[in-house]
């Protein structure tokens, strides 16, 4: 069970500019990093291979995805504002992790992140 997210400041102002520059279209990102222990640190964020970005939703195909361990979750946007994971959401969980960024993507208090359950996960910017 991860307790601690961990992400650089490069990853949160790339989240952040990447979804504020897709609105009001949903955005969708892969969180690549690594695990140590019961942390994850978040390192770098990736476009998926054919992914869509829509007004409404956003998606991939894991099947287009190469065989890469250091893909530890998912991060999109909610352009509506709200910061938690939907159903639909939790039903596509991908990884170890879901990043959410809700508009205005102003900041870090703009972005959750949840585990499987849609239970919010600690993170902090180092």
């Amino acid at each position: 069970m991860v307790k601690m997210v961990y992400f650089s400041k490069e990853v949160v102002r790339g989240l952040l500019d990447f979804f504020k520059a897709l609105h009001p279209k949903e955005g969708i990102l892969l969180i690549r990093g690594k695990v140590k222990k019961d942390a994850i640190y978040a390192e770098q964020l990736v476009l998926p291979p054919a992914s869509i970005q829509a007004e409404g939703f956003s998606s991939f195909s894991p099947y287009a995805l190469p065989l890469d361990l250091s893909i530890l979750g998912v991060a999109h946007s909610h352009p509506n504002g709200v910061l938690h994971p939907s159903l639909e959401d939790l039903s596509n969980f991908y990884g170890r992790l879901m990043v959410i960024a809700a508009y205005p993507y102003r900041s870090e208090e703009d972005i959750g992140v949840f585990d499987k359950d849609g239970v919010r996960v600690y993170f902090k910017m180092i």
